[in-house]
């Protein structure tokens, strides 16, 4: 396995776990892969350090003023993030030595499509093996027309580690990353512009989500320029200014600029000539159903292959990519995919969009339920919050799922579980759900879903 991120550790302990044996070639200092270092953990970990300081929870009972600490600083938020990702890499270097899996340390690259070289410390190595599993994942793609500096002009690598929280930011890409971000900014505080080239953020989400979720964010002092691109970045070091030039004219200037607008692989560095591959844009690689490159021995997973680039989905290639090799059964359905995205308040889909079921002609209602109708959404503080359901109105089968607001990623999975087996909204009315819990809405929308026919 060449990269030790979800996809490439589960990739390795499926196949240690048949005693397979394995390698995972990967940096010392990265172990864990982007998810660990710079992208899902530290993000996550961060967002909940904002959650708790500034008490954003609570508003709703003790006012929009409400924060447990007056003064929040970078420092107080890495101290968690420092800590969980400590405990993270300790986890997944037991896990692989408990499976009894050979750790190389170094960066590869092919000499040909059996054989890699390792460069770590020292003198390079090789390494043989039946079948490669490639799984290097992606990091920030730049452009030279915004010149990083780690100071004022950022990517999200290095935004994991700044030192100081902005007073206002501006944000370059309205993707899940992007919007994560202005989100977690905007909680702290912070005046955020948003610039997004597409006229529209998130458009694989339900529409009335996304419109949900940027009321919010405008409710936060959030400023939205769409259909905007950023034509040249400047730098005031004395003003200690960062000034956007956008395509239409505009102006727009802050303290500090985010860019983050899509990643590319790290592919560049392999060698692919020599197993017989190429890349495709953005240094992605192309794979069938079972994860198989053009050379049928070599398997890529997880980001490097392209969209969702999800840890959750890349945990599950990786081991997908392993029974394949093996023969060994396995089910890898992406039509029932969850879909976690970390805003605040946080988004969470599985299944059909309304959209989508609209441009392909299939008939559907609705079924709603809002945090405000539940006594737990009231105890938590969150009253704006919904649950979605979207279903077949002969059938009554359950045909996408869709949530806003606290816990939404955790909830969804009542509805993924019910998607997969089939299962219809005289389930999810029939059900009895512990009472005071969010789980509660399925009944609520269910029951609301099915009073309109």
């Amino acid at each position: 396995m060449i990269g030790s991120g979800p996809a490439g550790q589960k990739a390795a302990i499926a196949a240690a776990k048949i005693r397979k044996r394995v390698a995972v070639v990967d940096r010392q200092t990265t172990l864990g892969g982007v998810s660990v270092h710079n992208g899902t953990i530290p993000s996550k970990t961060f967002r909940e350090g904002v959650l708790y300081l500034t008490g954003f929870r609570e508003r709703t009972f003790y006012g929009r003023s409400y924060s447990l600490k007056d003064r929040i600083s970078a420092q107080d938020l890495s101290f968690r993030v420092r800590a969980v990702v400590a405990k993270e890499i300790e986890i997944i270097r037991a896990q692989l030595m408990r499976n009894d899996v050979v750790v190389l340390d170094g960066a590869a690259r092919f000499i040909d499509p059996y054989t890699l070289e390792v460069q770590g410390i020292g003198a390079p190595t090789t390494v043989r093996a039946n079948h490669i599993v490639i799984a290097c994942g992606t990091r920030p793609s730049h452009n030279h027309e915004i010149p990083l500096d780690g100071k004022y002009v950022l990517d999200t690598d290095q935004m994991v580690g700044y030192g100081e929280i902005p007073k206002e930011a501006i944000i370059v890409g309205g993707g899940v990353i992007g919007l994560e971000y202005t989100s977690m900014l905007a909680a702290l505080g912070v005046k955020v512009t948003l610039i997004e080239q597409r006229p529209v953020v998130l458009d694989f989400v339900d529409r009335e989500i996304v419109e949900a979720l940027c009321y919010h964010l405008r409710d936060l002092g959030t400023t939205f320029r769409l259909g905007e691109k950023v034509v040249s970045v400047t730098v005031d070091d004395i003003r200690k200014r960062v000034v956007a030039r956008l395509d239409s004219g505009k102006s727009v200037s802050g303290s500090l600029l985010l860019y983050c607008v899509g990643r590319e692989g790290n592919t560049d560095t392999l060698n692919l000539a020599a197993a017989g591959l190429t890349s495709g844009i953005r240094g992605k690689l192309e794979v069938n159903q079972f994860f198989q490159t053009a050379v049928p021995h070599i398997y890529a997973v997880g980001d490097i292959v392209g969209f969702p680039a999800l840890a959750s989905t890349s945990t599950e290639q990786g081991r997908a990519a392993s029974c394949h090799i093996f023969g060994l059964p396995f089910k890898y359905s992406p039509e029932f995919l969850p879909y976690g995205i970390y805003t605040i308040p946080e988004i969470s889909m599985v299944g059909k969009t309304e959209e989508e079921l609209t441009a392909a002609r299939v008939p559907y209602e609705t079924g709603v339920a809002r945090y405000a109708e539940l006594a737990k959404g009231q105890m938590i503080g969150d009253q704006t919050g919904m649950l979605k359901l979207l279903f077949d109105p002969q059938s009554l089968k359950l045909l996408g799922v869709h949530a806003i607001g606290d816990r939404a990623a955790e909830n969804i999975h009542i509805g993924q579980a019910v998607l997969a087996l089939g299962g219809t909204m005289e389930y999810l009315r029939d059900t009895v759900f512990n009472y005071p819990t969010m789980a509660e809405a399925y009944k609520v929308a269910a029951l609301n879903g099915m009073n309109k026919l």
